[in-house]
Parts: structure tokens; C-alpha cells; sequence
């Protein structure tokens, strides 16, 4: 692993968010323009992302792996969202518990990720990533959404049919047939979706830095349900990913590439729907801040433990 690589790619974040920091600071960007570019990342550059990183050739030696992976990573996200809500379960503020349970589980996967393992593995470390980057969205756009409507009103108003057809679950689709079938979209579309996702990483950091530009840091943002959340998230979660892909069967680059995408810090996303559900979002920043800050020492970490045989 290259630290230079993973330094460099949390530098560039921090760089962006603070791009945010300063519009937010100069109050270019009121909270209604946040919500609205929250909504946009999430209901079309989200899926734009998604369609792009499924045109992959398809070899049946590639869907074998790619299958098994697949199954090693569903049940690692089983464990993580039983364990999650079993520990903060009482959690009393429900702002705190939806940020802990969904900061447990969710990893910054496309950004950090990918990046991450394109610099390490090359084209077919992005094609392994590919399955990481999937089951996310499969289980963020059921579970995870659903963590921040967990009230009773809330509950009883859920339409599970727009759930259902979220436009990320139907990207994930569409890019399941390009995939099997080894198709590509047209060059021009396909260029406008590659153009559309690739504003996914500095817009996002934007918005989420300007929501930081009125943020005071204080001793509720750090409570101890955050760093509880952060210490699974960096460390305890990534650990059982490498015990169930190994169980599984997982190897080579396809199990390297999957625990490098575990091991990913907290998913922007937390600020994203936070402001979505208009709450307070400094605590959702603060996780994702630190877990991104602790990530440069605890990615290694993690790459280096999978090694250990057993």
C-alpha cells in the first residue's frame, strides 16, 4: 500500500471541503441551495456514478468471483446492520443514534475507495470494486435511507414502492445488463452520464464543507456514541470483512480490493441526508471528518491484518 496515494486522496478532500467552508463563510450558498444540490447528488449524479462503474467487459472466470464476492459482502453488511443497532439501540437522541448506526455501517466506498484501489490494483481492482460499490447501494438505498425515518409517523408515511424504484436501485440495474451483456451505452449518453458522475466527489464536498462553514466545534459533536461509531467504522468492522471474505473464499485481487473498500472511512452521504431530514449536522460532520483523519493510519492497519493467515 502506498501511503503517499491515500494521503494525497484524503488531502484532496479536506482541500475541497474547505472550498465549501469558504462559500459557506461568504454566504454564497444559503440553505435551500444546499438541499437542492443534496438532492441532485443523490437522485441523479449518484446514478450517473453508478451506470459508469458497471461498463466492464464480461469473462464467466469474472462473474464466478465476482458472484462470490458479492455474497462474502452481503453478509458482512447483515452483521454490521444487527450489531449496529443491537449497541445503539438506546441511544436516546435520535439524531445521534441514526448518525452512529448509519456511520457504522456506510463507508465513503466511492470516493476514497475507488480512487484507492484504481491507484493499487489498476482496472481490475476497479472491476472487484465494482461489487463493493453495488451491495452499498443495494443496502444504503433501503436500510440506510430508512435509518433517517425511524419515527412512527415517519414509518407509517413510507412508500416502499419509491423506495423500490430509487433512482440509484434502477442504475444499479441498468448497469447489471450492461455488465452481463457487455454493452455500452452510447457514446454521446455515455458521455454525458461520465461527465454527470464525475462532479459526484467535488460537488458533494462542497456542499458538505459550506454545511461545516457555521459549525462550532463542541463536546455534544464529540460525544462518546461518535467515537464508538468511528472506532467500528475504522477498524472493528473491517476486521469481520476480512474473517467473512476469507470464510467465503474470497482471493487475490478481488479479497484485497473488497478490503480496501471496507476498510473506508464514514459516507458523506451522513451529511447529506442529515440535511435532508433538516437536522443538526455538525455531529455527522465531525464523524465523517475524523474517520477520513484516522483513515490514513488505520487503512494501512487494516490492509496490513489481512495478510495474517488463519
Amino acid at each position: 500500500m502506498d501511503l503517499g496515494q491515500l494521503t494525497n486522496q484524503i488531502l484532496l478532500m479536506f482541500g475541497l471541503m474547505l472550498v465549501g467552508v469558504i462559500i459557506g463563510k461568504a454566504k454564497l450558498m444559503h440553505a435551500q441551495t444546499s438541499r437542492d444540490l443534496t438532492n441532485i447528488l443523490i437522485y441523479v449524479i449518484g446514478p450517473c456514478l453508478i451506470i459508469n462503474a458497471f461498463e466492464q467487459d464480461f469473462s464467466s472466470s469474472r462473474i464466478k468471483i465476482f458472484m462470490i464476492a458479492t455474497v462474502g459482502v452481503a453478509i458482512f453488511y447483515f452483521i454490521e446492520i444487527i450489531l449496529s443497532h443491537f449497541l445503539f439501540s438506546r441511544v436516546k437522541n435520535e439524531n445521534i443514534r441514526h448518525m452512529s448506526i448509519y456511520g457504522s455501517i456506510y463507508s465513503n466506498a466511492g470516493f476514497m475507495g475507488i480512487p484507492l484501489i484504481s491507484a493499487l490494483f489498476g482496472p481490475t481492482g476497479v472491476f472487484y470494486g465494482v461489487v463493493s460499490l453495488a451491495v452499498w447501494n443495494v443496502f444504503n438505498w433501503t436500510h440506510g435511507i430508512r435509518l433517517f425515518h425511524e419515527t412512527k409517523e415517519e414509518k407509517e408515511g413510507i412508500n416502499w414502492k419509491s423506495i423500490a424504484f430509487n433512482p440509484n436501485i434502477i442504475a444499479i440495474l441498468i448497469g447489471l445488463v450492461l455488465f452481463i451483456f457487455s454493452l455500452r451505452l452510447p457514446y454521446t449518453v455515455n458521455e454525458v452520464v461520465k461527465y454527470v458522475g464525475s462532479i459526484n466527489t467535488p460537488l458533494s464536498m462542497i456542499v458538505i464543507g459550506a454545511s461545516f462553514a457555521n459549525i462550532k466545534i463542541d463536546k455534544q459533536m464529540l460525544e462518546k456514541n461518535i467515537w464508538f461509531s468511528l472506532i467500528l467504522r475504522n477498524l472493528i468492522y473491517p476486521v469481520i470483512a476480512i474473517v467473512v471474505l476469507k470464510l467465503v473464499g474470497v482471493t487475490g485481487v478481488a479479497f484485497y480490493t473488497t478490503v480496501v473498500m471496507s476498510a473506508c472511512p464514514v459516507a458523506g452521504l451522513i451529511v447529506l441526508f442529515t440535511l435532508q431530514k433538516k437536522q443538526n449536522p455538525a455531529p455527522a460532520i465531525a464523524l465523517m471528518s475524523l474517520s477520513t483523519l484516522f483513515s490514513l493510519v488505520t487503512i494501512p492497519i487494516i490492509f496490513a491484518l489481512s495478510n495474517f493467515k488463519f
